[in-house]
C-alpha cells in the first residue's frame, strides 16, 4: 500500500517546506501596515461628516495649498491614495508569498468557528450572509445612519445661525440635506467598483473570488444609487420650491456644479439600477446586461458634474476597475482553439479549450466566454470542470442549455457533427465557431485541499467545480503533490436521470488507481423528479462526442489576466498608477496652472483623461512586454511537445459508453430516485463518523439549496458537543 493511505492525512509530501523566517516577517509586516492604512481610511470617513472632521480637513487642505499636484492632488492622496497604496502593498504579498500558500495551512488539532465560514443569515433578501460579511454590512449601515445624524446636526447649526422664512429655510434645508447625500455617496462610490474587478489585486489579497464578490456589488450598488437618488431627489423639491426647477436641471456650471452632467449622470445610474432588480434581470438577463454598460455614461458625467477634486475622493477604487476592464479586453481579442466537445443527452455542452502552459489556474476557477457567432457582446460565465493537473494545454467546461444562447450553441455544434465529415471541416475557411475567453479567475488559495473532511453539494450543473476538485485531488494523491483531503462525501441532487452522464465526464480510476486505498469517496446521487431508473437505458450512459477543432483558427487562451503571473500583474498596476500619477502632475505644471484653467466639468474631464491614458500608454507598454515573454514562453514549450498530442481528439462518430456502477467498486455510490437529500440526516451521520474536526462544505448550485445547507450548517454548529464537528460553508454558486 502506498504511503498515503486512508489510515492517515495526506500531509504535504512535496513542497512542504516552511517559509524562510525573513520571508514570514515580511508578511507579517505588510499585513500591519495594509490593516494600519485601511483603519485609518474608514476612520476618516468615518470623522469627514463631523465639523471636527471637516475642520481637520480644511487645515490639510490649507497645508497642502501650493504643492504640484494642486487642491486635486492633495484630495486623491487622503481619499484614494490608502486604496492604491494597499494595492501596492497586496502585489508585494502576493509575489512573497509563492504560488503553494495552502501549504501553511495546516489541519487545525482543534477545530474552531471562522468568520467567513459561519453563515449567519440563510434567508432573505441577502441570501446566505456569513458572519464576517454581517461585519461589513453593518459598518455600511452604521456609516450611514452616523453620517446622517452627524449632518443634520450640521445642517440645523447653519440654518439656526442666520433668520429666515419658513419657506427659505426649508429649501436651504433640503438642498443642504442633497448636498450631504452626494457627500454620502462619494464614498459608497469609492467601494462599489472594486468587487467586480475580476482580476483585483485587493480580491486576491484576502482571496474572496469574482463570482463571490459580486454580490457585494450588488448590495453596494443598491445602497449607491439610493443615497444619490435622494441626493438629486432633495434638490429637486428645493428647485420646485424656488419656482426654478428647469433651469436649474439644466444649468451647466463653468465654476461649481454642473447639474444638467449631474442629471445625466444620474438618469444612467437609474436605468442600470431598474434593469438590475431581480425581477428585471430574470425576466429579460440581456436588458439587464446591455443597460449595464452605462458605467461609462455614469462616470463619465459624474467626473463632469463635480470636477476633478471632488471625482478625486471616489477615483481609486473606479482606477482599479479601469485597469481590470483593460486588462480584460486586451486578453479577450484572442480567438482560442476549441480543441472539442461533446454533447449530452442531458442537454449538456462540454468544451475543451486550448491554453498556455504558463497559464495558472486552480479547480475552483471559472471563465467567460463569448462565441461570436451567436453575440458581439454577450459574454457568460462557466465553472473549469477539469483540473490544471488534467493536461497542461486544455481547460475543460460544461454549460447546461437554458436559454437561447446556450441553445444556439448546442444547435452549432450538432449540425457542424451531422452536416460534414471530419474530412470536409478541414476543408472549410471559415469557422462556425469562434471562441474568445476572460479569465480564468478565481480564489487565489486552493482552500478545498487545506480540509482533511469534505462534503460537496451539488445540484444539477453544479457539479460541474466538484469534478475538477476530484480530479484535482486524484492527480495530486497519483503524484505525490500536497493536498489534505482524505474523507470526501459528493451530495448530488439532480431533477432526471439523464443528467447522471456529467459524473462519467471523469474516470477517476484511470487518473488514479486504486484510489480507494488512499481516500475515502462516498457518491450520493438524487434524482428527485424519476420514482425509479429508466428501464430502457439501465445504468449505460451514452456520451455523443464530435469534434470541432477544425472549426477554430484561433489559438491558446492569452496569459494576460489579473489573476496569472503575479509579477507581471503587478507591474501592470504599478506602472499604470505612476503614469497616471505622472501625466497628471505635468497637465498640472505645464498647462491648467500656467493657463490658470479653473473650469470644473473641464479639470474632471482631464483628471479621467488622465486615468485613461496612463493605463493605455504606460499599462499597455507592460502589456506588450507580457505579451513578449507569452510568445517567448509559448515558443519554448512549443518545441518541447506538439501541443496537438498533448489531447487526444474523440473521433466524430464515435459514441463512448460509461457505466456508472464502473465506480461503484472504487468508490462508494448510491442513487435514490424520488427523493431530495435530507441534510440534518446527512450532517449528523457524518458528525457520529469523523467527530470532532474541521469539515469543509462547498455548495454549488441554486439559491434554495445553498440555503437549506446553510440553515443545516448554522443549526448544527450552535447546539454542537465538543465531539461533534464543526462545519464550515463555502459558496460556489455564480449569481449574477
Amino acid at each position: 500500500m502506498d504511503d498515503h493511505s486512508i489510515k492517515e492525512p495526506l500531509f504535504f509530501s512535496k513542497g512542504g517546506k516552511r517559509k524562510p523566517l525573513l520571508v514570514l516577517l515580511a508578511k507579517w509586516v505588510l499585513e500591519i501596515v495594509m490593516w494600519a492604512v485601511f483603519v485609518s481610511w474608514v476612520t476618516l470617513i468615518f470623522l469627514y461628516p463631523t465639523q471636527f472632521g471637516s475642520d481637520l480637513f480644511q487645515k490639510y487642505v490649507q497645508a497642502t495649498t501650493g504643492t504640484a499636484f494642486g487642491l486635486t492632488g492633495s484630495i486623491f492622496l487622503v481619499f484614494s491614495g490608502p486604496i492604491i497604496v494597499i494595492a501596492f502593498l497586496a502585489i508585494i504579498h502576493l509575489i512573497i508569498s509563492g504560488e503553494e500558500n495552502f501549504q501553511e495551512k495546516q489541519a487545525s488539532k482543534r477545530p474552531s468557528v471562522r468568520l467567513w465560514t459561519f453563515p449567519v443569515l440563510v434567508d432573505g433578501p441577502f441570501g446566505v450572509v456569513s458572519a464576517a460579511e454581517i461585519i461589513g454590512i453593518l459598518l455600511f449601515a452604521v456609516y450611514i445612519i452616523w453620517a446622517v445624524y452627524a449632518y443634520t446636526m450640521r445642517n440645523l447649526s447653519l440654518i439656526s445661525e442666520d433668520e429666515f422664512t419658513s419657506k427659505s429655510r426649508s429649501i436651504w434645508l433640503l438642498e443642504l440635506t442633497g448636498l450631504r447625500f452626494g457627500a454620502m455617496g462619494l464614498f459608497c462610490l469609492a467601494f462599489l467598483f472594486l468587487p467586480v474587478s475580476r482580476g483585483s489585486v485587493l480580491l486576491r489579497l484576502i482571496n474572496i473570488p469574482f463570482e463571490h464578490a459580486t454580490r457585494y456589488h450588488v448590495w453596494l450598488g443598491h445602497l449607491t444609487m439610493l443615497v444619490f437618488t435622494l441626493h438629486g431627489l432633495f434638490y429637486v423639491i428645493g428647485w420646485a420650491m424656488e419656482g426654478n426647477l428647469l433651469h436649474e436641471i439644466l444649468e451647466w456650471k463653468d465654476i461649481g456644479i454642473a447639474n444638467l452632467a449631474g442629471v445625466i449622470s444620474l438618469l444612467a445610474g437609474l436605468f442600470m439600477w431598474v434593469t438590475s432588480l431581480p425581477g428585471v434581470r430574470q425576466w429579460n438577463f440581456e436588458l439587464f446586461f446591455y443597460t449595464h454598460q452605462l458605467y461609462i455614461i455614469f462616470v463619465l458625467f459624474f467626473a463632469l458634474h463635480v470636477g476633478d477634486f471632488i471625482f478625486s475622493m471616489s477615483a481609486g477604487g473606479i482606477f482599479l476597475f479601469m485597469l481590470d476592464r483593460f486588462l480584460r479586453f486586451c486578453q479577450s481579442r484572442r480567438t482560442v482553439d476549441i480543441i472539442s466537445a461533446s454533447c449530452l443527452p442531458c442537454g449538456t455542452v462540454e468544451l475543451v479549450l486550448s491554453k498556455p502552459e504558463n497559464l495558472r489556474y486552480n479547480a475552483l476557477s471559472f471563465v467567460f466566454l463569448q462565441i461570436r457567432e451567436l453575440s458581439w457582446l454577450q459574454w457568460h460565465p462557466f465553472s473549469v470542470s477539469s483540473s490544471p493537473l488534467d493536461g497542461k494545454t486544455h481547460l475543460a467546461i460544461l454549460i447546461k442549455v437554458l436559454g437561447k444562447w446556450t441553445e444556439k450553441l448546442r444547435g452549432n455544434i450538432i449540425n457542424a457533427s451531422d452536416e460534414a465529415k471530419p474530412q470536409e471541416l478541414l476543408l472549410r475557411t471559415h469557422p462556425k465557431i469562434t471562441a474568445s475567453v476572460e479569465g480564468p479567475y478565481g480564489h487565489e488559495l486552493t482552500y478545498h485541499l487545506m480540509y482533511e473532511n469534505l462534503v460537496l453539494v451539488a445540484g444539477g450543473i453544479g457539479i460541474s467545480p466538484f469534478l475538477a476538485i476530484l480530479s484535482d485531488i486524484l492527480h495530486r494523491i497519483r503524484e505525490g503533490e500536497p493536498c489534505l483531503p482524505k474523507n470526501i462525501v459528493v451530495v448530488w441532487a439532480v431533477k432526471k436521470s439523464d443528467e447522471l452522464p456529467l459524473l462519467s465526464t471523469i474516470d477517476m480510476e484511470s487518473i488514479c488507481p486504486y484510489f480507494s486505498e488512499k481516500v475515502n469517496l462516498d457518491i450520493q446521487i438524487y434524482v428527485t423528479r424519476e420514482s425509479n431508473p429508466p428501464l430502457e437505458e439501465g445504468n449505460v450512459l451514452e456520451i455523443r462526442s464530435c469534434s470541432i477543432s477544425p472549426l477554430s483558427n484561433g489559438c491558446g487562451m492569452s496569459v494576460l489576466v489579473g489573476t496569472g503571473h503575479k509579477i507581471w500583474s503587478g507591474l501592470y498596476v504599478i506602472a499604470s498608477t505612476l503614469g497616471f500619477v505622472v501625466l497628471f502632475g505635468l497637465l498640472d505644471i505645464l498647462y491648467i496652472n500656467p493657463r490658470k484653467i479653473s473650469t470644473w466639468w473641464y479639470k474632471g474631464l482631464l483628471f479621467l483623461l488622465c486615468m485613461v491614458l496612463g493605463m493605455v500608454i504606460f499599462g499597455g507598454l507592460v502589456i506588450g512586454l507580457w505579451h513578449m515573454w507569452e510568445r517567448i514562453t509559448a515558443t519554448e514549450e512549443e518545441s518541447k511537445h506538439d501541443r496537438v498530442k498533448s489531447y487526444q481528439l474523440p473521433s466524430n462518430e464515435d459514441v463512448v459508453k460509461k457505466d456508472i456502477s464502473h465506480n461503484e467498486s472504487t468508490s462508494s455510490s448510491a442513487i435514490q430516485y424520488g427523493l431530495r437529500p435530507d441534510f440534518k440526516e446527512i450532517f449528523e451521520s457524518l458528525s457520529k463518523q469523523w467527530g470532532n474536526v474541521d469539515v469543509g462544505v462547498l455548495v454549488c448550485g441554486p439559491p434554495t439549496l445553498q440555503s437549506s445547507v446553510a440553515k443545516e450548517i448554522r443549526s448544527h454548529n450552535m447546539r454542537r458537543q465538543s465531539p461533534d464537528p464543526i462545519f464550515h460553508f463555502n459558496s460556489h454558486s455564480f449569481d449574477l
